[in-house]
C-alpha cells in the first residue's frame, strides 16, 4: 500500500505571499550554511592557529599535527555546502508547486537534514571529549 502525498491547496490570492515565503525560507537555508561552512572552516584552521600561536610565543606547548579538527571542520564545511544544494532543490520544488497550487511538506528532507547534522554534532561531541584537557 503505497502512502499518498498529501498536500495543501494555495488560493490564486496568496500566490504572491507564498512566494515570498519560499524565498525567506530558501534565505535562511542560505544563511545557515554559511554559518556552518563558516564555523567548520574556522574548526578545521585551529590546529594551524595553534602551531602558529604556539611558535610565535616559543612555546613548546605540544600541538597534535594529525588533529580531529581538520576532519570535523572539512566535514562541517561539506555540510554547509550539501544545505545549500539542498536548499536550492526546496525552493525550486516549491515554487513549482506553488505555480500549480498546491504544496506539501517534504518530510524526507526533514529527515535528511536531521541525520546529516545529529552525524556532524556527533563528531563534535567526539572532538571536544577527545581534545578536552585531562586533569
Amino acid at each position: 500500500m503505497q502512502k499518498q502525498k498529501q498536500s495543501a491547496t494555495i488560493d490564486e490570492t496568496k500566490r504572491a505571499t507564498e512566494y515570498l515565503a519560499n524565498e525567506r525560507t530558501f534565505l535562511a537555508w542560505i544563511r545557515t550554511s554559511v554559518a556552518v561552512m563558516s564555523l567548520g572552516f574556522v574548526l578545521a584552521r585551529f590546529s594551524v592557529w595553534l602551531r602558529e600561536l604556539s611558535a610565535q610565543r616559543q612555546l613548546h606547548v605540544p600541538v597534535h599535527r594529525g588533529g580531529i579538527s581538520l576532519p570535523i571542520g572539512v566535514a562541517m564545511m561539506i555540510l554547509g555546502g550539501a544545505l545549500t544544494i539542498l536548499a536550492a532543490r526546496r525552493y525550486h520544488v516549491v515554487n513549482r508547486d506553488i505555480e500549480h497550487g498546491k504544496v506539501s511538506a517534504d518530510r524526507g528532507l526533514v529527515i535528511l537534514v536531521t541525520v546529516m547534522v545529529t552525524l556532524l554534532s556527533a563528531g563534535m561531541i567526539a572532538f571536544a571529549l577527545l581534545t578536552a584537557e585531562q586533569p
